[in-house]
């Protein structure tokens, strides 16, 4: 192996070094400190999130006309990628001590699967893509040819920034043309996963495979997968992660002629507030082999707070699939599963105005999943401190590459194909708003509600229409009271509670407007205005 396509010439690289030569690299260097279960903890410096307003896409002929321009998708000229792809470089070529490679697979689903390669200078950042990613095996090894590359210079930055284009002196630029990404500014290593997520978000929907920004499970016997949508924060990782269902994957997926698959071979699970209790399958992947980012430790004893945010909110757990327990990885399985028989939006509704749980048809599914509304939750980006509500088509805006129509198109194909039932699950605030006093519904209730669904057992013989969205909320069901179901009749103040609706209503309504939606069938699946009391 070479890097010689990269202008790298320096062969000081380790290549697919094992977890526990990266983690004795990693002390050495003074990168980080072993911890909790024996695990790597380590500091992202100055962003524990990621930074969007940094990341662009090469102007080029070969894939323009496709890419989905503006805020999320920033052009750059390929003039302006090569002079920052040449500093990358050289950073490296001058290197005096070992870089690290790293190469394995995106998808495993061997049909749709991405051949990716990984340049890091510290060693913990290639025990993460190690853990992140599909590893291979020795003899996967012996021709291995990258389909994308990414190099990550977290030490790189451009001060010139302006005359390159760039909004600050920090960069994530890809380059779909040369199948190469550099990273250069920022340590934190999502941006790596993400960038990855975002490549597959553009090569895989024009082979009519959905690339999707979900988790996923199975039944104890395989033969029946759910679907987990939501951004980060909603609860995918928790919710998916279940002791009587295998888990698939956390966090990316695509959804092929031959059913599920996950893109990735590890989990990446927020730390803040983790409880071993409430958790305990996320809490015991903690491990030789797992990394921490940016916890809160005593120095002395290394015991972890994982309530305190003083590093940040987003603080992180990097482990692989293996490491939960009940997953098909750990049982030597690849990470697919059958095409879905549930469908899960899950929202963080900051609002309290979505039910805590609502079916869908296949119309209200397609509002939803354009809308994709959440609450983007503190510290997943940098500068966010409060819950703010948000619309992010196809639960994961920020790392579509192509018009989002093009996925909801697919989506609903797929829904209809194989008739999956689709449901609304509110992870957030029922009866109040996130800015009043309540706090947000307990995780064991909306575990429950999740138990029903895949079980089979969540019955809408009596149920009612919500107000706003006209959705079937169900009743009696085991173990929930009925008015904790209606929305509406948690307010303490109706007055209030019509209010907010309506004004969340209009931002439903202004939002969709952004959208060339020409089904009537789809378009009156929207919320409507609300006269009041």
């Amino acid at each position: 192996m070479n890097l010689d396509y990269l202008n790298i010439h320096n062969s000081k690289y380790k290549r697919n070094s094992s977890a526990d030569h990266l983690i004795e690299d990693s002390i050495a260097l003074k990168e980080g400190v072993i911890g909790l279960n024996g695990a790597l903890m380590v500091d992202t410096g100055e962003f524990s999130g990621r930074i969007p307003n940094d990341k662009f896409i090469v102007d080029e002929e070969n894939s323009s006309e496709n890419i989905w321009w503006g805020n999320v998708n920033q052009k750059i000229s390929e003039q302006n990628f090569e002079h920052l792809l040449n500093k990358v470089v050289a950073t490296y070529n001058e290197l005096g001590n070992d870089f690290y490679v790293f190469d394995g697979f995106a998808g495993d689903d061997k049909d749709s699967s991405l051949n990716v390669r990984m340049v890091t200078k510290k060693a913990w950042q290639s025990l993460f893509v190690n853990n992140m990613f599909i590893r291979p095996k020795k003899e996967e090894l012996e021709n291995f040819l990258p389909d994308f590359t990414i190099i990550n210079a977290y030490d790189v930055k451009e001060q010139d920034w302006k005359e390159y284009g760039l909004n600050s002196e920090n960069f994530i630029v890809f380059n779909l043309k040369k199948k190469i990404a550099i990273i250069g500014g920022t340590e934190y290593a999502g941006e790596m996963k993400k960038g990855i997520f975002s490549v597959m978000h553009y090569y895989l929907p024009l082979k009519n495979v959905l690339s999707m920004h979900c988790s996923a499970n199975v039944s104890k016997d395989l033969s029946e997968s759910t679907l987990f949508f939501g951004l980060s924060g909603t609860g995918k990782t928790t919710l998916s992660t279940n002791a009587n269902r295998p888990l698939i994957g956390d966090d990316e997926h695509g959804w092929s002629d031959n059913g599920i698959f996950n893109f990735e071979g590890g989990c990446y699970a927020k730390a803040i507030d983790l409880n071993k209790d409430k958790e305990p399958e996320i809490y015991n992947a903690i491990q030789h082999g797992t990394l921490l980012e940016n916890v809160v430790y005593d120095l002395e004893t290394k015991e972890v707070d994982f309530s305190d945010n003083a590093k940040s909110d987003n603080s992180r757990i990097c482990y692989p699939i293996h490491f939960i327990e009940n997953s098909l990885g750990s049982k030597g399985l690849p990470s697919v599963g059958p095409h879905p028989n549930a469908v899960i939006f899950l929202t963080c509704d900051a609002y309290g105005i979505m039910p805590p749980v609502a079916r869908l048809n296949v119309n209200q599914a397609m509002y939803h999943f354009i809308s994709g509304y959440t609450a983007k939750m503190a510290g997943t980006e940098t500068g966010i401190v409060d819950p703010i509500a948000a619309f992010s088509p196809c639960y994961g805006g920020p790392f579509l590459t192509l018009q989002p129509l093009v996925y909801a198109k697919l989506l609903k194909e797929k829904l209809v194909k194989h008739d999956a039932p689709i449901y609304l699950v509110n992870t957030g605030w029922s009866g109040s708003s996130a800015t009043s006093t309540s706090k947000r519904i307990d995780l064991k209730l909306t575990k429950h509600i999740i138990d029903l669904i895949t079980d089979g057992k969540l019955d809408f013989t009596n149920s009612v229409k919500d107000k706003f969205f006209n959705l079937d909320i169900p009743l009696d069901l085991e173990g929930i009271d009925n008015d904790f179901l209606i929305p509406h009749k948690g307010w303490n103040n109706l007055e209030e509670y019509y209010k907010t609706g309506n004004m969340l209503t209009n931002l439903f309504n202004k939002n969709f407007t952004k959208f060339d939606i020409s089904d009537s069938h789809v378009l009156n699946s929207g919320p409507k205005i609300q006269p009041g009391s």
